[in-house]
């Protein structure tokens, strides 16, 4: 014979869990940038973009590079930046808000490699389609 026993649910202690919840959850938005200025809000571009095979399906585990531009004074002071494209094909950078010129290098094994430049002014995104063509 099973024994049940008695449970006293109080709605203060629901209520109470809730809140909690809440402030967890709301907590980073509240917490000031360290510098305690909250109103220097870093702004970046997004270099975003999409690879695909020859045949038009998506190309996953391709090596994306964002490299900053030789030529683009300004853009030697910034960093090399590598990712790999997910299983959908894409990939992003977040880069810093200000203008300078790079260069965008795919490559993946069995594909011909490409690169494509991009000029970066501000605020913005910019997407990019890349269509690898398989080695002969």
């Amino acid at each position: 014979m099973k024994r049940r026993t008695k449970r006293r649910r109080t709605g203060n202690s629901r209520l109470a869990v809730l809140a909690c919840a809440a402030a967890l959850w709301l907590w980073p938005a509240a917490v000031p940038a360290r510098g305690g200025d909250q109103t220097a809000l870093k702004t970046y571009a997004l270099i975003a973009g999409t690879v695909f095979q020859e045949s038009g399906l998506s190309l996953r585990g391709a090596e994306i590079q964002l490299v900053p531009d030789p030529q683009d004074a300004k853009a030697l002071k910034l960093k090399k930046l590598q990712g790999i494209s997910d299983s959908r094909g894409e990939f992003a950078f977040r880069v810093p808000a200000q203008p300078a010129r790079y260069i965008v290098k795919v490559r993946r094994r069995g594909f011909t490699p490409q690169e494509k430049p991009v000029a970066v002014r501000g605020d913005e995104r910019i997407d990019l389609v890349f269509r690898l063509e398989p080695v002969p």
